[in-house]
């Protein structure tokens, strides 16, 4: 089982829920789960970790929160080729193009992501989609 460094920016909440439920599954098929903020971690502590889930929710048009996440993931980029990645994060509007280019765009960096696909949740995640995550997180505990 692995250890599974959860980082989240959320503006509502919703993301944050969902990273609770990913370490809720990650902690129930035997691994380690440890929650934090983009703003308590630095891309290069973040990549000795073998393991990663990263959660942003939809900004403006479908993007990356600008001022914290946009500017991690960029200099994180650089420092993924081989890890095991997640990312997941929820949307109100649009179709989730915006998980798709960063899925895109990790691919490309180099990591492997869990699932092949991002998590999403349509505004604030419900029932089906906390089981989703916390699958999810079971996932990343088995990556």
């Amino acid at each position: 089982m692995s250890k599974v460094k959860i980082v989240y920016w959320t503006g509502t909440g919703n993301t944050l829920k969902m990273a609770e439920a990913i370490a809720e599954g990650v902690k129930s098929a035997g691994g380690e789960a440890e929650v934090v903020t983009f703003d308590d971690v630095t891309p290069d502590a973040l990549a000795a970790e073998d393991v990663v889930a990263l959660g942003c929710p939809a900004m403006g048009a479908e993007n990356l929160e600008e001022s914290v996440v946009e500017p991690f993931v960029t200099e994180y980029e650089g420092k993924c080729s081989g890890k095991k990645l997640g990312l997941f994060g929820s949307y109100g509007w649009g179709d989730g193009q915006w998980m798709r280019d960063w899925v895109d765009r990790m691919s490309a960096a180099g990591a492997n992501i869990v699932t092949g696909e991002g998590l999403l949740a349509n505004n604030e995640p419900d029932a089906d989609a906390i089981a989703e995550a916390q699958n999810f997180g079971k996932a990343l505990a088995n990556a």
